[in-house]
């Protein structure tokens, strides 16, 4: 795999001489096409033998296409900051809109090529390391992510050669850094390294391609080839199974909407007093040493339009401290964010420990208003349960508490609710044709809901589903499902 390209130096500077004209004009045009259809974002992971030219390389591509619409993404250990979210989130949010180029250097293969450069790797450590990386490649590519891997090689003795050309001349020594130095005396555990990598995670949606870099011009040949050919695709290569998903769902989904006791009440002086009781354990529980130390939170809130999500919410908050926490609307998406895969918007707002962030509709929109009112294809929203289970288990694995409520009434309720709404000043802002249009296919929507229960109600990530005929019950039911569980984490 890994065998060096013979080359003659007199005949590769003719190649290149010959090819580079051709080569920078052809790759300008590729650029521009791919910025003008925006239909999906380039991603060039960068990554091989230390002191292989990588860098050199990338700044010779930058000045050949047009560096205002490459993004160079340089990854080093995470910082501080970074080290309290999950490992994911810094790729998540840099990551850039469709029609641009990102290069990334320390991207996160990191962790799998540090662990299978170990004297002793652990096995069962770098299986679960590529399986992170081959779960998160697939999820960018189903969502319009062309993602092309470089593995630049040298031979020891090339590698020893070129560090030593470079310090021989003030020029050029500052490009050798102390990684570089470091390669002969463990080069043959980084090479296996980098052969797990590849052999592990080399898949037809993310493919590696393998780069001989002893001779400076054939490099920066094979590169530019590789580059040109990922922007003349059509469209970017998908995962095998993107499109089937939409068909694992379970055999039969238990009407759970259809379950609940909806005429489940508190009266007003048992809610008052336990109403102060939740908010004062919550206020506690939030404010505690232990949950700033390493916890977060994330909550939830979906149900039929004039469920109460709203006030269960202002009852949520009024115990917090209003430095803590964050209250994300969610509504359709901007054309910012539609030029990024689905769950980049969300990874946003991801809390780090000793915050909160409160979802007033959220993620599962995608297997419920996009899937019943046909904005989304069947494939999209099929593929999309397992991105959110994905998506909310990393969360859950930094520690963050996850909690999702579906608030839920029956249609009755939601028509007096709708009627009160359109003759009060105060509250006819919140309705709107969407609402009525919306309870028209009502039973569309228990179905699209009922699935979604059954698909994504996880250990990490629990549903509870709770009837809201009465509002106060339904406010009550939240903040002790949130104590009891924040209580239990501490």
């Amino acid at each position: 795999m890994f065998e060096e390209a013979q080359s003659d130096p007199k005949l590769a500077k003719k190649t290149f001489d010959l090819q580079e004209p051709r080569l920078r004009t052809a790759l300008l045009n590729a650029q521009y096409a791919l910025l003008n259809r925006a239909d999906r974002t380039l991603l060039v992971v960068v990554a091989g033998i230390a002191g292989s030219g990588k860098g050199d390389t990338v700044n010779l591509m930058n000045e050949w296409m047009d560096p205002r619409h490459i993004l160079t993404l340089a990854f080093d250990t995470p910082t501080a900051e970074e080290a309290q979210y999950p490992r994911y989130w810094r790729y998540w949010n840099a990551l850039p809109a469709k029609g641009r180029i990102g290069i990334v250097f320390g991207s996160w293969y990191a962790p799998l090529l540090k662990e299978a450069a170990r004297k002793r790797p652990n096995a069962e450590r770098i299986s679960q390391e590529v399986e992170h990386i081959r779960r998160f490649e697939a999820e960018l590519a189903a969502n319009g992510v062309q993602i092309v891997k470089l593995w630049y090689h040298l031979s020891a003795a090339a590698q020893s050669e070129r560090t030593r050309a470079l310090l021989s001349s003030p020029e050029t020594a500052w490009q050798v850094v102390p990684e570089d130095r470091k390669v002969p005396k463990k080069y043959d555990r980084l090479r296996s390294a980098g052969m797990t990598a590849i052999e592990r995670t080399d898949l037809p949606h993310a493919p590696w391609t393998i780069v001989p870099s002893a001779d400076a011009q054939l490099r920066h040949l094979r590169t530019a080839q590789t580059l040109l050919a990922a922007l003349r695709r059509r469209q970017a290569p998908r995962p095998a199974r993107a499109g089937a998903l939409a068909a694992d769902k379970p055999a039969h989904v238990a009407d759970r909407l259809g379950e609940l006791d909806y005429n489940a009440c508190v009266v007003k002086n048992d809610y008052d007093i336990e109403l102060g009781l939740m908010q004062s354990r919550l206020a506690l529980a939030t404010r505690s040493a232990k949950f700033h130390a390493g916890h977060s939170l994330v909550l939830v809130f979906e149900g039929q339009d004039a469920a109460g999500k709203g006030g269960a919410i202002r009852r949520v908050t009024r115990a917090l401290d209003a430095r803590q926490f964050e209250v994300t609307p969610v509504a359709a998406p901007n054309a910012e964010e539609l030029a990024h895969p689905y769950l980049w918007r969300f990874w946003r707002h991801v809390p780090r420990p000793g915050r909160i962030a409160i979802f007033d509709r959220s993620w599962y929109g995608r297997v419920l208003v996009e899937r019943v009112e046909g904005y989304t294809a069947p494939a999209e929203w099929g593929r999309a349960y397992d991105e959110i289970n994905d998506f909310e288990a990393q969360l859950a694995d930094n520690g963050t508490v996850v909690l999702k409520f579906w608030l839920a009434v029956t249609r009755g309720v939601q028509l007096t609710r709708f009627k009160e709404r359109e003759h009060s000043p105060f509250k006819n802002f919140k309705i709107t044709p969407d609402d009525w249009r919306n309870r028209k296919r009502w039973k569309d929507y228990a179905q699209a809901t009922n699935e979604m229960l059954a698909r994504t109600n996880t250990p990490a990530a629990p549903w509870h589903l709770i009837s809201a005929n009465d509002k106060r019950y339904a406010r009550l039911q939240v903040l002790r499902h949130i104590v009891e569980a924040i209580e239990a984490r501490l």
